[in-house]
C-alpha cells in the first residue's frame, strides 16, 4: 500500500468499498436465483437442483484457502479482477448448455472463481479495520447481504422475466465485471505482496489447516462462523416450506417473513457493533441467548406471533454474533496475516451453510423439519462457556503472542 493511499477510513474511498460489496453482493445473488430458474427451465428433478447447488459450494470451499494464500502473494486486486473476469466468461457459457447434469461441470468452475473476489474483499476489510474502528465491523458483510438479500431477488426475477433464465446469463455476466472496474479505485489500499508471504503449495496448504489446531481461539471463532451460517442457512432454505406447507401461509406470508429476519440481519451489523463493541462478554453471551431463544421459538411453535418474532430475533441475534466473528478475525489477521484469515474465514461460513442445507435434507424426512431447529439450541449455548472471540482473555493473548 502506498503511504499516501487513502485508507477505508477516509470517507469516498470506504463508500467506494461499501458499492464493491454490494455489486458484488448482487452477482452472487443473482447468480444463485437464475441457476435455480435456469435448471428449472432444463426441467431439473429435486436431486439435480441439489446436485447443481452443492456444485457451486463445493467449488467454493475448495478454492477458499489457497485463494487465502494468494492474497498474501499477489494481493488482493490481480485476485479479485481476475475472479470477476473468469467468471463473468463462464456465465456466457451456460446457455449452450442443454441438460442440467451438463451443468455441474460450468457451475463447480464459476464456484472456484467465488472465493477470488470474496476472500479478497475480506482480507482488505479485515485489515482496515484497525483504523474504521470496530464498531463498523459488520458493515462489510452488512453491504454484501444488501446485494444478496435485498436486491438481488427482484432483480432476478426482472430479467427472467424480460430475457428468461438462459437470457438472463448475459446481465449477470456484466454485474461481475463491472466490479471489477471499479476494484483499482479501492483495493490497492492492499499491500501487492505481504512480506513473508509463503508460496501456495499442498505443505503450505496443510500448515495453513494446521493454524486452526496451533490458535484455539481462532477454531473456536470459525467454529461459532460455521454455526452462525449453518442456522442462517437452514432457516433461510427451509422456513418457506415449514410455513407453507405445515401452517398454510401463502407464498407472499413466507418471503415477508424471509425479508423480516433479512432485515433484522443487516440492522445488526450495521447498527450493533458500536453496543457489542463496548460490552464485552455479556453481549457476546446476550448474542448467544437471543439466537438460542429465537430458534426454540421457531422450533416449537406453529403460531404465527412466535414464528415472526423467532425470525425477527434470530437475524439480530445471528447479526450480532457475526459482528463478532469479523471483529475476532481482523484481530487474529494482524497477526497471521489478513489472506490467510480471510480464506479460513470463507472456508468456515459456506462449510456451515452447506451443513445447514445438508441437515433439513438428512434429517427432514425422519423428524420433520421444524423440530430440526432445536438441535441448534444447545450449539450455541454451548459458546457462553467460551470467552468471548472478540475479547479474548488476555492471558490468552499472552500465549498466542509469545509463540
Amino acid at each position: 500500500m502506498s503511504p499516501t493511499a487513502p485508507g477505508l477510513a477516509d470517507t469516498r474511498t470506504l463508500a467506494a468499498f461499501i458499492l464493491l460489496a454490494s455489486l458484488s453482493g448482487i452477482g452472487v445473488g443473482l447468480a444463485k436465483v437464475n441457476f435455480a430458474l435456469y435448471a428449472l427451465s432444463l426441467e431439473a428433478s429435486p436431486l439435480e437442483l441439489g446436485l447443481v447447488a452443492g456444485a457451486q459450494t463445493a467449488g467454493l470451499l475448495l478454492a477458499s484457502l489457497p485463494c487465502g494464500m494468494l492474497v498474501e502473494q499477489f494481493g488482493p486486486l490481480r485476485l479479485y479482477v481476475l475472479g470477476s473476469l473468469l467468471a463473468g466468461g463462464l456465465f456466457q457459457l451456460l446457455p449452450l448448455v442443454g441438460q442440467p447434469l451438463l451443468l455441474l461441470l460450468p457451475t463447480l468452475l464459476i464456484g472456484l472463481c467465488m472465493p477470488c473476489r470474496l476472500v479478497s474483499l475480506n482480507a482488505v476489510f479485515m485489515q482496515q479495520l484497525a483504523q474504521v474502528g470496530e464498531a463498523r465491523a459488520g458493515w462489510f458483510r452488512g453491504s454484501q447481504m444488501i446485494g444478496m438479500l435485498l436486491l438481488a431477488p427482484p432483480l432476478a426475477a426482472l430479467f427472467a422475466g424480460w430475457l428468461g433464465a438462459g437470457g438472463s446469463w448475459l446481465p449477470i455476466g456484466l454485474l461481475f465485471v463491472v466490479p471489477a472496474l471499479l476494484a483499482p479505485r479501492v483495493l490497492h489500499i492492499y499491500p501487492a505482496r505481504r512480506q513473508g508471504a509463503e508460496p501456495l503449495s499442498l505443505a503450505a496448504l496443510g500448515r495453513q489447516l494446521g493454524v486452526l489446531r496451533e490458535q484455539p481461539a481462532l477454531r473456536d471463532n470459525c467454529l461459532l462462523e460455521f454455526c452462525v451460517q449453518a442456522a442462517a442457512m437452514f432457516f433461510s432454505y427451509f422456513i418457506v416450506a415449514i410455513t407453507v406447507q405445515d401452517y398454510g401461509w401463502s407464498a407472499g406470508e413466507a418471503a415477508a417473513l424471509l425479508s423480516v429476519h433479512g432485515l433484522a440481519y443487516i440492522v445488526a451489523l450495521f447498527g450493533l457493533g458500536r453496543l457489542l463493541g463496548g460490552s464485552g462478554q455479556a453481549g457476546f453471551a446476550a448474542s448467544l441467548l437471543l439466537c438460542a431463544a429465537a430458534l426454540a421459538s421457531l422450533g416449537l411453535s406453529g403460531r404465527a406471533p412466535l414464528l415472526w418474532g423467532g425470525a425477527l430475533l434470530l437475524g439480530l441475534g445471528l447479526g450480532m454474533l457475526q459482528v463478532v466473528t469479523l471483529s475476532a478475525y481482523a484481530r487474529h489477521g494482524a497477526q497471521l496475516g489478513h489472506g490467510r484469515i480471510a480464506g479460513l474465514a470463507v472456508l468456515a461460513g459456506p462449510g456451515g451453510s452447506l451443513a445447514g442445507s445438508v441437515l433439513g435434507g438428512v434429517l427432514g424426512e425422519w423428524f420433520g423439519l421444524q423440530p430440526l431447529f432445536l438441535l441448534f439450541v444447545p450449539l450455541f449455548l454451548g459458546f457462553l462457556l467460551r470467552p468471548s472471540p472478540q475479547h479474548p482473555q488476555p492471558a490468552l493473548c499472552a500465549r498466542r503472542i509469545s509463540r
